[in-house]
């Protein structure tokens, strides 16, 4: 393969450049959006559950660890 020339290399440039120009905008998410979207449902209620009890396990087992 050839070495690519500075015209080669600007014209690429340029391609990219262009097609970049082209794209829309990226939208940035915002995690408020999301905010409360599964309260008050059954699921919602399970998952909070199941995740005291994750958390209540990794307390009983960080006392017994250390002592406390």
């Amino acid at each position: 393969m050839t070495e690519p020339t500075l015209e080669d290399l600007a014209k690429r440039v340029e391609a990219l450049e262009s097609r970049l120009g082209q794209r829309e905008p990226a939208t940035t998410k915002d995690w408020r959006a999301a905010a409360g979207m599964f309260t008050d449902s059954e699921f919602s209620r399970q998952v909070d559950e199941e995740a005291l009890k994750i958390r209540q396990a990794d307390r009983d087992a960080a006392r017994a660890e250390f002592g406390e």
